[in-house]
Protein backbone atom coordinates (compact mmCIF):
# COMPACT_ATOMS: atom_id res chain seq x y z
CA UNK A 1 0.00 0.00 0.00
CA UNK A 2 2.54 2.25 1.07
CA UNK A 3 4.52 2.05 -2.48
CA UNK A 4 1.23 2.80 -4.18
CA UNK A 5 0.54 5.90 -2.55
CA UNK A 6 4.10 6.89 -3.14
CA UNK A 7 3.81 6.41 -6.77
CA UNK A 8 0.72 8.05 -7.08
CA UNK A 9 2.03 11.06 -4.98
CA UNK A 10 5.39 11.54 -7.16
CA UNK A 11 3.75 11.11 -10.62
CA UNK A 12 1.57 13.93 -9.49
CA UNK A 13 4.28 15.99 -7.99
CA UNK A 14 6.02 15.22 -11.92
CA UNK A 15 2.47 16.34 -13.63
CA UNK A 16 2.08 19.16 -11.21
CA UNK A 17 5.08 20.80 -12.24
CA UNK A 18 5.77 19.12 -15.75
CA UNK A 19 2.56 21.67 -16.44
CA UNK A 20 3.46 24.46 -14.90
CA UNK A 21 7.25 24.46 -16.67
CA UNK A 22 5.19 23.33 -20.15
CA UNK A 23 2.30 26.44 -20.53
CA UNK A 24 5.80 28.81 -19.20
CA UNK A 25 8.17 27.69 -21.60
CA UNK A 26 6.02 27.03 -24.43
CA UNK A 27 4.63 30.63 -24.31
CA UNK A 28 8.33 31.50 -24.65
CA UNK A 29 9.16 29.70 -27.19
CA UNK A 30 6.37 31.47 -28.94
CA UNK A 31 6.82 34.48 -28.46
CA UNK A 32 10.31 34.42 -29.28
CA UNK A 33 9.39 32.26 -32.76
CA UNK A 34 6.32 35.05 -33.31
CA UNK A 35 8.97 37.49 -32.17
CA UNK A 36 11.17 36.86 -34.70
CA UNK A 37 8.87 36.47 -37.64
CA UNK A 38 7.51 39.98 -37.04
CA UNK A 39 10.40 41.50 -36.91
CA UNK A 40 12.16 39.25 -40.03
CA UNK A 41 9.23 39.83 -42.22
CA UNK A 42 7.12 42.51 -40.99
CA UNK A 43 3.83 41.07 -40.66
CA UNK A 44 0.69 42.73 -39.71
CA UNK A 45 -1.68 42.08 -36.43
CA UNK A 46 -3.94 39.86 -38.46
CA UNK A 47 -0.84 37.85 -39.65
CA UNK A 48 0.27 37.60 -36.29
CA UNK A 49 -2.74 36.08 -35.32
CA UNK A 50 -3.08 33.57 -37.91
CA UNK A 51 0.57 32.10 -36.81
CA UNK A 52 0.46 31.56 -33.99
CA UNK A 53 -1.96 28.07 -34.05
CA UNK A 54 0.97 26.94 -36.63
CA UNK A 55 4.33 28.03 -34.15
CA UNK A 56 2.36 26.15 -30.96
CA UNK A 57 3.29 22.76 -32.04
CA UNK A 58 6.70 24.24 -32.95
CA UNK A 59 7.34 25.38 -29.83
CA UNK A 60 5.74 22.02 -28.15
CA UNK A 61 8.25 19.88 -30.30
CA UNK A 62 11.05 21.76 -28.50
CA UNK A 63 9.48 22.27 -24.96
CA UNK A 64 8.07 18.91 -23.99
CA UNK A 65 11.72 17.38 -23.67
CA UNK A 66 12.90 20.17 -21.68
CA UNK A 67 9.98 20.25 -19.32
CA UNK A 68 10.00 16.54 -18.83
CA UNK A 69 13.34 16.09 -17.76
CA UNK A 70 13.55 19.60 -15.47
CA UNK A 71 10.02 17.96 -13.92
CA UNK A 72 11.76 14.84 -12.42
CA UNK A 73 14.63 16.55 -12.29
CA UNK A 74 12.50 18.87 -9.09
CA UNK A 75 10.98 15.80 -8.00
CA UNK A 76 14.01 13.52 -7.18
CA UNK A 77 16.25 16.58 -6.55
CA UNK A 78 14.22 17.61 -3.98
CA UNK A 79 13.82 13.78 -2.35
CA UNK A 80 17.48 12.87 -2.65
CA UNK A 81 18.05 16.30 -0.79
CA UNK A 82 15.04 16.31 2.02
CA UNK A 83 16.73 12.79 2.66
CA UNK A 84 13.29 11.20 1.72
CA UNK A 85 15.30 8.38 -0.80
CA UNK A 86 17.44 7.39 2.45
CA UNK A 87 14.31 6.99 4.47
CA UNK A 88 11.92 4.85 1.85
CA UNK A 89 14.70 2.92 1.42
CA UNK A 90 15.79 1.83 5.23
CA UNK A 91 11.75 1.13 5.19
CA UNK A 92 12.95 -1.79 2.70
CA UNK A 93 11.62 -0.20 -0.57
CA UNK A 94 13.97 -0.16 -3.68
CA UNK A 95 14.51 3.16 -4.41
CA UNK A 96 14.31 1.79 -8.14
CA UNK A 97 10.48 1.38 -6.78
CA UNK A 98 10.45 5.49 -6.54
CA UNK A 99 11.90 6.16 -10.21
CA UNK A 100 8.91 3.96 -11.60
CA UNK A 101 6.49 6.76 -11.96
CA UNK A 102 8.99 8.88 -13.71
CA UNK A 103 9.05 6.30 -16.28
CA UNK A 104 5.79 5.84 -16.46
CA UNK A 105 4.94 9.27 -17.04
CA UNK A 106 7.90 9.39 -19.93
CA UNK A 107 6.91 6.10 -22.04
CA UNK A 108 3.40 7.59 -21.98
CA UNK A 109 4.60 11.12 -22.84
CA UNK A 110 6.72 10.21 -25.60
CA UNK A 111 4.00 8.97 -28.17
CA UNK A 112 2.32 12.69 -27.49
CA UNK A 113 5.99 14.08 -28.39
CA UNK A 114 6.23 11.94 -31.45
CA UNK A 115 2.72 13.56 -32.62
CA UNK A 116 3.92 17.27 -31.71
CA UNK A 117 7.08 16.30 -33.62
CA UNK A 118 4.82 15.21 -36.52
CA UNK A 119 2.07 18.12 -36.60
CA UNK A 120 5.76 20.37 -36.27
CA UNK A 121 6.97 19.20 -39.46
CA UNK A 122 4.12 18.63 -41.55
CA UNK A 123 1.56 21.32 -40.24
CA UNK A 124 3.15 23.98 -38.36
CA UNK A 125 5.97 24.97 -40.34
CA UNK A 126 4.25 24.26 -43.84
CA UNK A 127 1.49 27.03 -42.59
CA UNK A 128 3.75 29.25 -41.22
CA UNK A 129 5.22 29.86 -44.60
CA UNK A 130 1.96 29.64 -46.02
CA UNK A 131 0.84 33.02 -43.96
CA UNK A 132 4.30 34.26 -44.91
CA UNK A 133 3.55 33.80 -48.17
CA UNK A 134 -0.34 35.10 -48.05
CA UNK A 135 1.15 38.36 -46.37
CA UNK A 136 3.68 39.02 -48.91
CA UNK A 137 2.06 41.48 -50.30
CA UNK A 138 1.53 43.61 -47.02
CA UNK A 139 5.30 42.81 -46.30
CA UNK A 140 6.08 44.39 -49.05
CA UNK A 141 4.55 47.61 -49.08
CA UNK A 142 5.38 47.99 -45.33
CA UNK A 143 8.90 47.39 -46.36
CA UNK A 144 8.97 49.27 -49.65
CA UNK A 145 7.15 52.72 -47.37
CA UNK A 146 9.64 52.19 -45.06
CA UNK A 147 12.80 52.13 -47.14
CA UNK A 148 11.70 52.46 -50.66
CA UNK A 149 13.16 49.00 -51.85
CA UNK A 150 12.00 45.12 -50.75
CA UNK A 151 13.75 42.22 -52.01
CA UNK A 152 11.91 38.99 -51.24
CA UNK A 153 13.04 35.31 -51.35
CA UNK A 154 11.15 34.06 -54.53
CA UNK A 155 13.38 36.18 -56.99
CA UNK A 156 12.28 39.69 -57.02
CA UNK A 157 13.26 43.04 -55.70
CA UNK A 158 10.94 45.87 -56.06
CA UNK A 159 12.20 49.84 -56.09
CA UNK A 160 10.28 53.03 -55.73
CA UNK A 161 10.44 56.32 -55.17
CA UNK A 162 7.32 56.67 -52.74
CA UNK A 163 4.34 54.81 -51.81
CA UNK A 164 0.96 57.11 -52.13
CA UNK A 165 -2.86 55.01 -50.78
CA UNK A 166 -1.17 52.00 -51.87
CA UNK A 167 -0.05 53.21 -55.03
CA UNK A 168 3.74 52.58 -56.24
CA UNK A 169 5.33 55.87 -57.54
CA UNK A 170 8.51 55.12 -60.40
CA UNK A 171 8.78 51.35 -59.35
CA UNK A 172 11.35 49.18 -60.53
CA UNK A 173 10.89 45.57 -60.96
CA UNK A 174 13.57 42.79 -61.25
CA UNK A 175 12.65 39.50 -61.75
CA UNK A 176 16.04 36.99 -61.39
CA UNK A 177 16.21 34.50 -63.84
CA UNK A 178 18.30 32.30 -65.69
CA UNK A 179 19.05 33.89 -69.46
CA UNK A 180 15.96 35.43 -71.05
CA UNK A 181 13.48 34.40 -68.06
CA UNK A 182 15.12 37.20 -66.39
CA UNK A 183 13.37 40.69 -66.87
CA UNK A 184 13.22 44.33 -65.33
CA UNK A 185 10.34 46.42 -65.80
CA UNK A 186 10.31 50.33 -65.09
CA UNK A 187 6.77 52.28 -64.72
CA UNK A 188 5.02 55.51 -63.75
CA UNK A 189 3.09 53.90 -60.93
CA UNK A 190 1.81 50.63 -60.12
CA UNK A 191 0.36 48.03 -57.60
CA UNK A 192 0.78 44.74 -55.87
CA UNK A 193 -2.17 42.29 -55.32
CA UNK A 194 -1.72 38.88 -54.24
CA UNK A 195 -3.90 36.06 -56.10
CA UNK A 196 -4.11 33.01 -53.71
CA UNK A 197 -5.53 31.03 -56.60
CA UNK A 198 -2.90 31.38 -58.62
CA UNK A 199 -0.31 31.31 -56.22
CA UNK A 200 1.19 34.58 -57.63
CA UNK A 201 2.01 37.98 -56.85
CA UNK A 202 -0.08 39.83 -59.57
CA UNK A 203 2.07 43.21 -60.43
CA UNK A 204 -0.51 46.16 -62.01
CA UNK A 205 1.72 48.12 -63.81
CA UNK A 206 0.86 51.86 -66.27
CA UNK A 207 3.41 52.77 -68.97
CA UNK A 208 5.49 50.20 -68.05
CA UNK A 209 8.88 49.37 -70.34
CA UNK A 210 10.41 46.00 -70.22
CA UNK A 211 13.56 45.03 -70.62
CA UNK A 212 13.79 40.97 -71.10
CA UNK A 213 17.55 38.81 -70.98
CA UNK A 214 20.53 40.02 -72.94
CA UNK A 215 18.92 43.74 -73.95
CA UNK A 216 15.64 43.04 -75.66
CA UNK A 217 12.56 44.66 -74.68
CA UNK A 218 10.06 47.08 -75.25
CA UNK A 219 7.32 49.86 -74.37
CA UNK A 220 3.63 48.77 -73.23
CA UNK A 221 1.53 52.01 -72.43
CA UNK A 222 -1.15 52.01 -70.44
CA UNK A 223 -1.96 49.08 -68.21
CA UNK A 224 -0.35 45.79 -68.04
CA UNK A 225 -0.09 42.76 -65.58
CA UNK A 226 2.38 40.60 -65.06
CA UNK A 227 2.82 37.62 -62.84
CA UNK A 228 5.57 36.65 -60.60
CA UNK A 229 5.12 32.87 -59.21
CA UNK A 230 5.84 32.23 -55.61
CA UNK A 231 6.10 28.37 -56.40
CA UNK A 232 3.37 25.61 -54.93
CA UNK A 233 3.84 26.24 -51.16
CA UNK A 234 0.06 26.93 -51.12
CA UNK A 235 -0.71 23.57 -52.49
CA UNK A 236 -1.19 21.13 -50.08
CA UNK A 237 -1.69 18.12 -52.10
CA UNK A 238 1.23 18.04 -54.24
CA UNK A 239 3.33 15.38 -51.57
CA UNK A 240 5.23 14.66 -54.89
CA UNK A 241 7.33 18.15 -54.85
CA UNK A 242 7.54 18.41 -50.95
CA UNK A 243 10.32 17.87 -49.04
CA UNK A 244 10.35 14.21 -46.90
CA UNK A 245 10.69 16.45 -43.59
CA UNK A 246 7.25 18.36 -44.47
CA UNK A 247 5.08 15.33 -44.94
CA UNK A 248 2.88 13.73 -41.77
CA UNK A 249 3.72 10.33 -41.19
CA UNK A 250 0.23 9.05 -42.28
CA UNK A 251 1.86 9.81 -46.03
CA UNK A 252 4.93 9.09 -45.74
CA UNK A 253 4.83 5.19 -46.57
CA UNK A 254 2.46 5.95 -49.74
CA UNK A 255 4.98 8.27 -50.86
CA UNK A 256 7.94 6.04 -50.24
CA UNK A 257 5.95 3.45 -52.57
CA UNK A 258 5.65 6.24 -55.17
CA UNK A 259 9.56 7.34 -55.12
CA UNK A 260 10.21 3.68 -55.40
CA UNK A 261 8.46 3.27 -58.50
CA UNK A 262 9.94 5.97 -60.13
CA UNK A 263 13.81 4.98 -59.24
CA UNK A 264 12.69 1.61 -60.94
CA UNK A 265 11.60 3.44 -63.87
CA UNK A 266 14.61 5.78 -63.80
CA UNK A 267 17.10 2.87 -63.74
CA UNK A 268 14.91 1.32 -66.95
CA UNK A 269 15.12 4.25 -68.47
CA UNK A 270 18.92 5.02 -67.85
CA UNK A 271 19.07 0.89 -69.03
CA UNK A 272 17.56 1.45 -72.10
CA UNK A 273 19.46 4.50 -73.50
CA UNK A 274 22.80 2.54 -72.55
CA UNK A 275 21.43 -0.31 -74.61
CA UNK A 276 20.59 1.81 -77.51
CA UNK A 277 23.61 3.69 -77.59
CA UNK A 278 25.68 0.62 -77.62
CA UNK A 279 23.40 -1.10 -80.21
CA UNK A 280 23.52 1.79 -82.39
CA UNK A 281 27.59 1.97 -81.99
CA UNK A 282 27.34 5.55 -80.44
CA UNK A 283 29.25 4.16 -77.07
CA UNK A 284 30.16 8.50 -76.45
CA UNK A 285 26.63 8.98 -75.59
CA UNK A 286 26.51 7.27 -72.61
CA UNK A 287 29.05 9.69 -71.47
CA UNK A 288 27.20 12.50 -72.33
CA UNK A 289 24.62 15.25 -71.52
CA UNK A 290 21.75 13.47 -71.84
CA UNK A 291 23.40 10.11 -69.84
CA UNK A 292 24.67 12.66 -66.95
CA UNK A 293 20.80 14.21 -66.75
CA UNK A 294 19.18 10.49 -66.19
CA UNK A 295 22.07 9.72 -64.12
CA UNK A 296 21.16 12.99 -61.73
CA UNK A 297 17.92 11.83 -61.93
CA UNK A 298 18.40 8.95 -60.79
CA UNK A 299 20.75 10.20 -57.78
CA UNK A 300 18.25 12.80 -56.68
CA UNK A 301 15.32 10.36 -56.88
CA UNK A 302 17.30 7.68 -54.45
CA UNK A 303 18.58 9.89 -52.25
CA UNK A 304 14.97 10.92 -51.75
CA UNK A 305 13.60 7.52 -51.28
CA UNK A 306 16.50 7.54 -48.74
CA UNK A 307 15.40 10.43 -46.96
CA UNK A 308 11.64 8.96 -47.00
CA UNK A 309 13.19 5.59 -45.13
CA UNK A 310 14.94 8.00 -42.56
CA UNK A 311 11.72 10.27 -41.72
CA UNK A 312 9.93 7.82 -40.02
CA UNK A 313 12.75 6.90 -37.65
CA UNK A 314 13.80 10.45 -36.89
CA UNK A 315 10.36 11.12 -36.06
CA UNK A 316 9.82 8.56 -33.20
CA UNK A 317 13.87 9.19 -32.46
CA UNK A 318 12.38 12.89 -31.32
CA UNK A 319 9.55 11.85 -29.59
CA UNK A 320 11.30 9.49 -27.34
CA UNK A 321 13.90 11.95 -26.50
CA UNK A 322 11.72 12.50 -23.71
CA UNK A 323 11.92 8.87 -22.15
CA UNK A 324 15.66 9.08 -22.43
CA UNK A 325 16.10 12.20 -20.97
CA UNK A 326 13.58 11.11 -18.14
CA UNK A 327 15.62 8.04 -17.95
CA UNK A 328 18.80 9.52 -17.46
CA UNK A 329 17.81 13.06 -15.55
CA UNK A 330 15.82 10.83 -12.70
CA UNK A 331 18.59 8.82 -11.12
CA UNK A 332 21.10 11.89 -11.66
CA UNK A 333 18.89 14.08 -9.94
CA UNK A 334 18.96 11.35 -6.62
CA UNK A 335 22.44 10.93 -7.01
CA UNK A 336 23.16 15.12 -7.10
CA UNK A 337 20.98 15.24 -3.84
CA UNK A 338 20.29 19.18 -3.93
CA UNK A 339 16.90 20.51 -3.31
CA UNK A 340 17.75 23.72 -6.13
CA UNK A 341 16.15 23.39 -9.37
CA UNK A 342 17.91 24.65 -11.87
CA UNK A 343 21.07 23.33 -10.25
CA UNK A 344 19.74 19.95 -10.30
CA UNK A 345 18.64 20.53 -14.07
CA UNK A 346 21.86 22.33 -15.11
CA UNK A 347 23.51 19.32 -14.32
CA UNK A 348 20.98 16.84 -15.78
CA UNK A 349 20.71 19.20 -19.47
CA UNK A 350 23.75 20.05 -20.08
CA UNK A 351 25.81 16.78 -19.88
CA UNK A 352 22.82 15.62 -21.93
CA UNK A 353 22.57 18.06 -24.61
CA UNK A 354 26.48 17.30 -24.89
CA UNK A 355 26.47 14.14 -25.47
CA UNK A 356 22.82 13.14 -27.07
CA UNK A 357 22.18 15.89 -30.20
CA UNK A 358 26.07 15.56 -31.74
CA UNK A 359 24.89 12.10 -31.30
CA UNK A 360 21.62 12.37 -33.16
CA UNK A 361 22.59 14.81 -35.96
CA UNK A 362 25.61 12.45 -36.80
CA UNK A 363 23.44 9.85 -37.25
CA UNK A 364 20.73 11.69 -39.33
CA UNK A 365 23.78 12.97 -41.55
CA UNK A 366 24.59 9.13 -41.89
CA UNK A 367 21.38 7.79 -42.11
CA UNK A 368 20.20 10.57 -44.78
CA UNK A 369 23.23 9.89 -47.03
CA UNK A 370 22.58 6.05 -46.86
CA UNK A 371 26.25 5.40 -44.56
CA UNK A 372 23.87 4.31 -42.18
CA UNK A 373 20.48 2.32 -41.67
CA UNK A 374 18.08 4.58 -41.32
CA UNK A 375 17.54 3.09 -37.43
CA UNK A 376 20.98 4.95 -37.05
CA UNK A 377 18.53 8.06 -35.93
CA UNK A 378 18.55 6.22 -32.70
CA UNK A 379 22.31 6.84 -31.83
CA UNK A 380 21.66 8.78 -29.49
CA UNK A 381 18.66 7.41 -27.84
CA UNK A 382 20.73 4.15 -27.25
CA UNK A 383 23.59 5.87 -25.68
CA UNK A 384 21.72 7.61 -23.58
CA UNK A 385 19.78 3.94 -22.41
CA UNK A 386 23.15 3.13 -21.98
CA UNK A 387 24.51 5.65 -19.19
CA UNK A 388 20.85 5.83 -17.68
CA UNK A 389 21.34 1.84 -17.11
CA UNK A 390 24.65 2.62 -15.54
CA UNK A 391 22.59 5.64 -13.34
CA UNK A 392 20.27 2.99 -12.24
CA UNK A 393 22.37 0.28 -10.64
CA UNK A 394 24.22 3.06 -9.04
CA UNK A 395 21.21 4.29 -7.37
CA UNK A 396 20.01 0.37 -6.54
CA UNK A 397 23.15 0.49 -4.81
CA UNK A 398 22.89 3.99 -3.16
Amino acid sequence: MIPTRLTRTILWEILRIFVVALVVLTTIILLIAVARELIRKGLGPMAVLHLLPFAMPISLQHAVPATALFSVCCVYGRMAADGEISTVKSSGISPLRLLQPAIIFAALLSPIAVYCSDMAVSWGKPGVKRVVLLSVEDIAYKVLEAQHSFTSDHGFSIHVREIKDRRMISPTVVIRGRGDEAFEVTASEGQLVMDEERQALVLKLVDSKVVRGRGFGGTLPGESTFEIPLGNALDEDDTASKSPSELPLRLISREKSRQREDTHATIGQLAAFTGFALLQSRPETIGGPEARGIHNSLESSRYRLTRLRTEPWRRWAEGFTCFFFVFVGAPLAILAKTSDYWTTFGMCFLPIILIYYPLFLFGLDQAKSGDLPPYGVWTGNVVLAGIGTILMTKVRRH
